[in-house]
């Protein structure tokens, strides 16, 4: 069935901090990240839809543990990775260690947003977690954070098949919704989508 912008709801509360510290308690790469195939492709994807071939600054929530803030390291002057697992924090860190333009930080989103602004913000596989209040809060914070003319690249996996999960259609449909920032990468497959916003104002 085609999917439509009603076709989920977002969790009525955020999942908690407790949940995602037990994955990680449990092990150390919960997802396997390092390891699928397909998100090995995802973050190549990622890293080459970017828009522009350099960033000044660069901000990732939720970077679990730094395979893909490596990637965007690659591309930008400063990285500001950030997960709200202490867990994945160490781990994270671990991954970029030898990367003297990486900050790993812990951070609760949305209440702790970063200071200052970002040519390009990085966000992936997080939205769909939120209520829609801490959604909406959260979008605020990103887009004030995102210099004009800057880059909101965000993917997410989405069931292109089925309505009835709050995935990627949905969270990336309210990113679109926001005044200010005009869609300039749309990629979609089987297993994600992402889409890259320009801040226009």
């Amino acid at each position: 069935m085609a999917r439509a912008l009603d076709d989920a709801q977002p969790p009525e509360a955020t999942v908690s901090l407790d949940y995602f510290t037990g994955l990680y308690l449990a092990k150390n790469d919960p997802w396997d990240l390092a390891t699928k195939w397909h998100d090995r492709r995802k973050y190549a994807v990622t890293v080459a839809s970017l828009p522009r071939e350099r960033y000044r600054r660069c901000y990732e929530p939720g970077a679990s543990i730094g395979l893909l803030t490596r990637m965007l390291a690659a591309r930008c002057d400063e990285v500001l990775a950030v997960d709200s697992v202490e867990e994945a924090v160490e781990t994270g860190r671990n991954t970029v260690e030898d990367l003297p333009n990486v900050r790993f930080e812990r951070a609760n989103l949305p209440a702790d947003m970063p200071d200052g602004t970002f040519d390009l913000i990085v966000i992936g596989d997080l939205l769909y977690y939120l209520s829609a209040a801490d959604l909406g809060l959260l979008l605020d914070g990103l887009t004030e954070r995102l210099q004009p003319g800057g880059d909101l690249v965000s993917v997410h996996f989405s069931n292109r098949a089925d309505g009835g999960n709050y995935d990627g259609f949905n969270v990336h449909a309210a990113i679109a919704e926001r005044p200010g920032l005009d869609r300039i990468v749309h990629h979609e497959d089987e297993w994600f989508l992402l889409d890259a916003f320009r801040r226009t104002k």
